[in-house]
């Protein structure tokens, strides 16, 4: 059996003016992620962490912010696409463990929701993704609200050979 471990990290600023997209979901906050796509900073931590384990390229190398094609993107079809790479090359998801950095908006009432998506996109058992909650503690752009960081690990099984 062949394991795989990968890492994925975001970060976007924060600017006025909601709904947040986090982990594909659209939480109620006057604020959102700046970016070239949609910003989903979780979900592109959980798309380079699946990358990574694969061994295949980056998102930024699959969907580059200089190509218009990916202004405003869904992060979830980018997930999405990404995965099925994954999946061509014989991989299965055992399970993700996410971290969100954020002052705003608390993140306990929508974790769940959060899982149940992620676990939609990636077609597994909510039971299979984690995903936690911190705060800056008033320390650098999270802390003064500036910005929100994620990060994920994705921990892959070889379940065939690649197509």
């Amino acid at each position: 059996m062949e394991l795989r471990v990968g890492l994925g990290c975001d970060s976007h600023r924060l600017a006025t003016g909601g709904p947040l997209r986090l982990g594909g979901v659209d939480l109620p906050a006057d604020l959102h992620l700046v970016g070239h796509s949609d910003a989903d900073a979780l979900l592109h931590a959980v798309t380079d962490a699946l990358l990574g384990a694969a061994g295949l390229d980056d998102i930024g190398q699959l969907f580059p912010n200089t190509d218009r094609r990916y202004a405003g993107a869904d992060s979830a079809g980018l997930l999405q696409s990404a995965w099925l790479l994954v999946q061509k090359r014989g991989w299965q998801l055992v399970n993700l463990d996410c971290v969100v950095w954020a002052e705003q908006p608390k993140l306990s009432p929508h974790k769940l929701a959060m899982r149940q998506r992620l676990a939609s996109l990636l077609q597994v058992e909510p039971e299979r993704i984690g995903i936690k909650g911190k705060t800056g503690e008033g320390v650098g752009p999270v802390g003064r609200g500036e910005a929100i960081q994620t990060q994920c690990v994705a921990l892959l099984m070889r379940t065939e050979q690649p197509e």
